[in-house]
């Protein structure tokens, strides 16, 4: 055999196993549904769409039965997917549906939280730790503190007081705090959201909690006065949980920058780490919202 054949048989037989690297699988992604006091026949398919249009996932649907019916059979296979994006605020699941839904972030599963999932489970702890903060759902001091944006810093705010509220629904502000994580690594630091509920006085254990971007909770439009998180994670055992209270309703999802955030968050709640590093063109800027149609 010349060299030459040999040389090209090494480089065919390399390419076997470059190949595959090369070309990022698509990550499985189950969104959780059926019950919430927010729209989620309107949500579910929008959070599916920019999902699967944006080339990196494959979606299923698992919905619960309604409000009130027998939930014992309600068992998600978890363990099948790389991501659980959960839209779902309502009745209590069974214990072992609850047990599974920890042994599969515990184990090193990723999880994503939406607007009103964060209302979810209110007296279930391990709930409240593995989604850091949240809102409604009975909460109060006993769930943990406030987590604010005070001169330059992230605090815990034990004041006593109620979880959850919002005021008037209005296009507002999200300021970048943490650049460097990969949710948020290359996004203008600051940028109009479109018209959404902005979640303030949310409060839990906040453990293992990274908070990548806040809103200011305007008193003019009912809020709290203080700077929220809107963008955040958290570590639970080996699994990756990214949280953000925006999405109350398929418009607000139509915004730019919540769907970049909604992509890049469910990557890395699945592997850790982001491939989705463009900035799209129409991003929306400081002060001018951007939504698709």
């Amino acid at each position: 055999r010349t060299m030459k054949s040999v040389s090209f048989a090494l480089a065919a037989y390399a390419a076997l196993f470059v190949a595959p690297v090369s070309a990022a699988e698509k990550l499985k992604v189950l969104i959780v549904d059926g019950q919430n006091n927010h729209n989620w026949k309107g949500t579910t398919p929008v959070i599916e769409r920019w999902l699967t249009e944006s080339g990196r996932f494959t979606v299923d649907v698992a919905t619960s039965p309604a409000k009130g019916q027998d939930m014992s059979g309600f068992a998600p296979k978890f363990a099948d997917y790389d991501v659980v994006v959960s839209n779902y605020n309502g009745d209590e699941w069974s214990p072992a549906t609850k047990q599974a839904l920890l042994d599969y972030v515990r184990g090193g599963g990723g999880l994503a939280i939406i607007h009103a999932a964060n209302n979810s489970f209110g007296n279930w702890p391990e709930y409240n730790r593995m989604i850091g903060l949240g809102g409604w759902g009975g909460r109060n001091e006993k769930h943990g503190p406030y987590v604010r944006f005070r001169d330059g810093k992230i605090v815990r705010d034990e004041t006593p007081g109620p979880g959850g509220h919002h005021g008037r629904q209005h296009p507002f502000q999200v300021i970048v705090r943490n650049g460097e994580h990969p949710i948020t690594r290359g996004l203008p630091p600051i940028f109009l959201h479109a018209q959404d509920e902005l979640y303030d006085k949310l409060r839990g254990p906040a453990e293992q909690i990274d908070v990548l971007a806040t809103a200011y909770a305007d008193p003019a439009t009912g809020g709290s006065g203080e700077h929220e998180p809107m963008i955040f994670t958290v570590g639970y055992g080996k699994g990756r949980v990214f949280h953000t209270p925006m999405g109350h309703s398929p418009e607000s999802m139509h915004c730019v920058g919540f769907i970049t955030v909604l992509r890049r968050g469910c990557e890395w709640a699945a592997r850790g780490e982001v491939t989705q590093t463009e900035v799209p063109t129409d991003f929306p800027t400081a002060d001018a919202v951007s939504v698709r149609p």
